[in-house]
């Protein structure tokens, strides 16, 4: 198979990251709307993409996206409720969302309060054959993306939206699969911090010996358009011909 190596930035910090990641994405929404009239995006969870949703929201960056013509969906969610601390909805909802006029209709909610099964069923149809434009995605410590993991048993899947189940809790969720992560126009992974560095380096390897297995080193977008932006801290073991 042919394997997309990643185009991997790396940045001093987390904070020199976050910046280069909002402009990234601004940038990339920018030009869809040029292009289509509109843009389909999906956002992460987890810790590493808030900060980055944050400057988003900022006047500078904010005023540069026609809001009003995005779709915003998710990569994946906890089957918690929308208010709880725990649910992507809500970080994202919190730190960007509700600070940006984008129109309700086209915020994509994962229903989870339906349970993961009819969830997911539910948002693929939601999300239709279109392709997404953009996908945000992070990286667990144990190679995961989105609620993809190392033992969910469906990662080959042909469907579109699956329930998982996380080692961790919460533990039921809904997740996009990799045929749809993989469908999309462009992939942006965001790492950071010194506890994924020897993850990184390896799925790095796995991505380079052109065996990808663990999920993370599974996105491999058709379009080849795939940016890992990291910090210096996660990408310390990555060989110094990547930076």
């Amino acid at each position: 198979m042919t394997v997309v190596t990643p185009d991997i930035r790396c940045y001093a910090d987390v904070t020199a990251m976050v910046e280069a990641a909002a402009h990234l994405i601004a940038k990339r929404i920018v030009r869809q709307l040029e292009e289509t009239g509109e843009c389909r995006l999906a956002f992460a969870g987890g810790n590493s993409p808030r900060p980055v949703y944050q400057r988003l929201a900022q006047a500078d960056l904010r005023r540069t996206i026609a809001w009003k013509h995005v779709h915003v969906f998710w990569g994946d969610e906890r089957c918690v409720p929308s208010d709880d601390e725990a649910s992507n909805y809500r970080m994202a909802y919190s730190a960007l969302l509700a600070h940006v006029p984008v129109i309700k209709s086209n915020v994509h909610r994962i229903e989870v309060e339906r349970g993961s099964i009819a969830a997911a069923r539910r948002y693929a149809e939601i999300l239709g054959n279109e392709p997404l434009d953009l996908v945000l995605l992070g990286m667990g410590g144990d190679g995961h993306t989105a609620s993809l993991f190392p033992d969910t048993p469906d990662l080959a899947t042909s469907e579109r939206v699956i329930p998982t189940r996380s080692p961790v809790p919460p533990v039921d969720r809904v997740s996009i699969s990799l045929r749809e992560i993989n469908e999309a126009g462009e992939v942006h992974l965001l790492v950071s911090g010194a506890e994924k560095k020897k993850r990184l380096a390896e799925v790095l390897r796995q991505i380079e010996d052109g065996r990808p297995s663990l999920p993370v080193a599974r996105v491999q977008p058709r379009s080849g358009q795939l940016f890992w932006l990291t910090d210096v801290a996660a990408a310390q073991q990555l060989a110094m011909s990547h930076h």
